[in-house]
């Protein structure tokens, strides 16, 4: 196979489709994504026989038991998907919506409309309900994608894949409209990043590795972000029951996801009285504490070094800083900080409203955890991922996200005098 012609081939096939999705009906795509969910749901045994390929290679090249559980497709995660793209289905079709239409001194009226990207590709890692949750957004966005699974999920998104074409059949719309790449070979995804004749944007998910390599290469715009180190403040005006709960929901909600918290800051007028009781709920779940010189005077803690406020864990690990006050907090944080999710936990309205606006972050929350910087709770209904950039999408990526707007201008025989 040569694949710069099989890229070329589905990237043409693509942008026919996109010129397709721009006119098909919110009544098209919503019964393609319901078709989707009945094809899954009918298909589970194959499904499952074909992740089970994958997991015994996952196995045989010494996956560890969290990829694999992250790669396992059974029955609840087939139920999910379904479920998910009746979910998509539900929602607010954005395409076509018209806002700010006014008059102007002219008698012309000008607004904005909202339009699709056009082709959107994606590329991923491990999990194959990427797949579905990746298909179903785009193509009720009014996009056509091309997506690059990894490899070691190769099985069952050749599966996945012939449930969305099937349910896109039965609507009445291309195949094309959602594209699977088939081959493995790394080659494709520097022909993907490559083809701005054919596709509009590129979204990255999966370790910061794979998404630093695709931002360095691609000559296609790219939707991103590298890492989540996510920062909570407790201030000296914290409520202390809400500090203890949101610096450790936070924390051990769960380990391996971008909105975990990572830094905790914590002022020193509070730390003594603070610390202790979060050190003995974080023992409780083996949490391993890294702590700033003050901090190891308070509780016990590894000493933290430069490199530990820099990282992301991903993992049941916490670093931890005494700092002076909030004007200390907020230079840690416009030092450290990925731009992910930052909050702070203060009675004063003050200081909440000073900390969010000087906080240059994609969320900036008052007294709540940083968990919540999720599509699904901000009401985006799903995310395709979270942007830590600022052109052109910021936060969880929804539907919205995956849009432009094109201004519109209506007048009657108006000429310009």
């Amino acid at each position: 196979m040569d694949i710069k012609d099989y890229m070329q081939n589905l990237g043409q096939a693509a942008r026919a489709a996109s010129r397709v999705l721009v006119t098909a009906t919110t009544q098209q795509k919503d019964q393609a994504l319901l078709a989707m969910a009945a094809q899954l749901e009918a298909q589970a045994d194959l499904l499952k026989s074909e992740n089970a390929k994958d997991l015994e290679a996952g196995k045989a090249n010494g996956l560890d038991a969290a990829m694999l559980d992250r790669l396992a497709i059974n029955d609840k995660a087939i139920a999910q998907m379904a479920e998910g793209l009746r979910q998509i289905a539900g929602l607010v079709d954005p395409i076509g919506e018209v806002t700010d239409l006014r008059y102007r001194p002219s008698g012309i009226q000008v607004g904005k409309m909202r339009v699709p990207l056009g082709v959107v590709g994606i590329i991923y890692e491990s999990r194959p309900n990427v797949t579905i949750d990746a298909a179903a957004l785009c193509l009720k966005s009014g996009n056509a994608a091309i997506l690059r699974g990894g490899s070691e999920a190769a099985f069952s998104n050749r599966a996945l894949a012939a449930c969305i074409q099937a349910g896109l059949e039965q609507a009445g719309l291309p195949k094309a409209s959602v594209q699977v790449v088939e081959t493995t070979d790394r080659e494709a995804v520097g022909e993907l990043i490559a083809m701005p004749k054919y596709v509009d944007v590129i979204i990255p998910r999966g370790g910061k590795g794979l998404i630093a390599r695709i931002s360095e290469h691609a000559r296609v715009p790219v939707i991103k972000h590298l890492d989540g180190i996510c920062h909570v403040y407790i201030d000296d005006d914290a409520n202390k029951e809400k500090a203890i709960k949101v610096a450790f929901n936070s924390k051990t909600h769960r380990y391996g996801v971008c909105n975990a918290m990572e830094t905790l800051l914590v002022a020193e007028s509070v730390a003594a009285d603070i610390l202790p009781e979060l050190a003995k709920l974080y023992a409780e779940k083996s949490v391993e504490l890294r702590g700033c010189e003050v901090t190891r005077q308070i509780i016990e803690a590894k000493a933290a070094t430069n490199e530990d406020w820099e990282t992301e864990y991903l993992a049941p690990i916490l670093s931890i800083k005494v700092v002076a006050d909030m004007q200390e907090a907020m230079a840690h944080i416009t030092q450290y900080s990925s731009g992910h999710t930052e909050s702070i936990v203060t009675e004063n309205y003050t200081k909440a409203r000073q900390f969010m606006a000087q906080i240059d972050s994609s969320s900036v929350m008052v007294n709540a955890s940083t968990r919540f910087a999720d599509g699904f709770e901000y009401g985006l209904g799903a995310e395709i991922g979270i942007s830590t950039d600022k052109f052109h999408a910021r936060g969880p990526v929804g539907l919205e996200g995956l849009t432009s707007q094109k201004y519109i201008v209506l007048g009657d025989g108006h000429i310009r005098q």
